[in-house]
């Protein structure tokens, strides 16, 4: 071969990876590692994040906001005769629905997904000692009726206005999972294979299985070989957890993550400023969404029950300012949990403004006098309150310092303390090991009833094995039956008023104290096409398969 030739063709030969080469592995940076892995246990968007790259839930939200089936084929509804009224006894009515799982649908070491895992799903989420984060879904479910091993009808207690929406209802793998729950339920959540044997593709049925775990640092996913769906794009997908904020950063410009996730990542203000300062590298997707930062709080806390103390701590913040300080502006004071955004948000929800001669006035009556810099009570015991959050988030702990002078100003003492996220929600939040206050975020979808975190039947507790998500153990019987009326109210105006009526009770109670919704910003690669942030609690991971990486 002539010399010039040759030379040509190297040089082709080397150009062409150049310019066509896919990447095999992503390196996607969060900071957060999972508690568990177990999709029914706990609530950590860590989990939810990953997790969504390996399950496929029942139903879900799209990032259009509009109700899906995933794992099902059709979505039931009385139009097409998959959904039916089913009276009950005293009246009430309940709804039968009849689902199909995909057809295509496997686990990962190639058993088909079916009505047996179902089964077993409900069996251990109604189970009073399995420790579920939801189990009042499995609860309301009064009969599972097997059509075939793809088909089944749920039959439920009531009929509520988001009646086909089984979002939380994620099933297991009964082949794994029943042995190990059968054999002691109260102690199913310290042995289920999730977190005992989390490499084993048969507990996953997405585009992706779990491959290695590196406890608190980092999990390896790799293409589900029985996956019938759209082809993903990586070889593998590497979850980095990086919990400093600031460390993480510096990963991504170094390149030690490809990207930063939206749902997990970077705080507003330190997006921004990457953003500002136009790194060809990156883009910046910001997405305002139904993230609820707040100030979640111990009601069994002799001082957080007085609830003008409760109202004093929030008429002492100046939110408004620290949304312009901290935020760029970009994140609105909350007055409830429910969000703008969302269809029932009431605008006339009570306001709090920064009013610290009233924060005053209402500490003097809860008996909270000032002596000296400290407030203290009859006893002579300073009034003192312990703030707890989640370590290496830059904005959570400026946040903490900045209310911690804005109190100290009305003579209350506020000791910060911060944890990592794996155990502060594992263990502490979950259990309510938390003094008095605990700041993070709730993340809900479209029009959610707040339930699990504001019902008095779901207050976690060791007899219940820690089951629901009421941390402050909030108790109030009007706001229990607005939750009540609310999801079996079928028309729209009227629940919007169900709705209103709870987010007056709400400001006005403050079992939370709100502080702001929160935007959230994905840092991405500008060869990574395909992922759209949501802006609620199904992460864009749940589209995983689409994500394509563009030379």
């Amino acid at each position: 071969m002539p010399f010039l030739v040759r030379s040509l063709l190297t040089i082709l030969l080397l150009a062409l990876p150049l310019t066509a080469r896919a990447k095999d592995d992503l390196v996607i940076g969060i900071t957060q590692y999972p508690a568990s892995l177990h999709p029914n246990m706990d609530s950590m968007m860590a989990k939810t994040y990953v997790m969504a790259m390996a399950l496929r839930p029942l139903t879900t939200f799209d990032a259009k906001w509009q109700l899906i089936c995933m794992l099902c084929e059709r979505l039931p509804s009385f139009d097409n005769g998959l959904a039916k009224r089913a009276p009950l006894a005293a009246g009430k009515s309940g709804v039968a629905l009849t689902y199909t799982l995909r057809a295509d649908a496997f686990w990962g070491d190639g058993v088909p997904v079916s009505t047996d895992d179902v089964l077993f799903t409900w069996e251990a989420g109604r189970h009073p000692q399995s420790g579920v984060a939801n189990a009042e879904l499995y609860q309301r479910i009064l009969n599972i009726e097997v059509k075939d091993a793809k088909t089944f009808t749920v039959h439920l207690d009531r009929l509520t206005f988001d009646y086909n929406a089984l979002n939380d209802f994620q099933l297991l793998p009964a082949h794994i999972e029943r042995p190990r729950f059968a054999a002691a339920p109260a102690e199913y959540r310290n042995r289920t294979a999730y977190d005992q044997d989390s490499t084993n593709p048969g507990l996953y049925n997405g585009p992706y299985r779990i491959s290695a775990v590196s406890l608190g640092s980092h999990l390896i996913l790799e293409p589900n070989p029985h996956w019938r769906g759209t082809k993903p794009a990586f070889k593998r997908v590497v979850i980095r957890t990086v919990e400093n904020t600031a460390a993480l950063e510096a990963q991504l410009l170094s390149g030690g993550v490809d990207m930063i996730a939206g749902e997990l990542g970077l705080p507003l203000e330190q997006a921004v400023a990457l953003d500002k300062r136009a790194d060809p590298r990156f883009r910046v997707l910001f997405k305002s969404g139904l993230a609820y930062e707040h100030l979640d709080i111990n009601l069994s806390s002799p001082i957080m029950a007085d609830k003008r103390v409760r109202q004093a701590l929030l008429y002492g913040l100046d939110r408004q300012g620290l949304s312009r300080q901290l935020f760029d502006g970009r994140q609105p004071v909350a007055d409830s949990s429910v969000n703008p955004l969302d269809t029932v948000h009431a605008d006339d929800t009570p306001h709090y403004s920064y009013d610290p001669a009233k924060a005053a006035r209402l500490l003097d009556e809860a008996g909270w006098i000032q002596t000296g810099a400290v407030r203290r009570n009859a006893k002579g015991e300073a009034l003192s309150v312990e703030l707890m959050t989640t370590a290496g988030n830059r904005s959570r702990e400026l946040l903490s310092q900045v209310i911690q002078g804005q109190w100290r100003k009305l003579g209350i003492d506020t000791r910060l303390k911060t944890e990592p996220a794996r155990v502060f929600f594992g263990e502490t939040v979950t259990k309510r090991r938390f003094a008095h206050l605990a700041l993070f975020a709730w993340i809900s979808s479209p029009e959610s009833v707040p339930r699990s975190t504001l019902h008095s039947s779901q207050i976690p507790a060791a007899a219940n094995n820690w089951t629901g998500q009421n941390y402050a153990g909030y108790a109030d019987a009007r706001m229990d039956a607005l939750l009540d009326a609310i999801e079996i109210e079928l028309e729209a105006p009227k629940r919007t008023e169900l709705w209103r009526r709870l987010q007056h009770l709400y400001a006005e109670e403050l079992p939370a104290l709100p502080l702001f919704f929160r935007a959230d910003a994905s840092i991405l690669p500008r060869q990574l096409q395909g992922l759209a942030p949501t802006g609620h609690q199904n992460p864009s991971t749940l589209w995983i398969e689409n994500w394509r990486w563009q030379p």
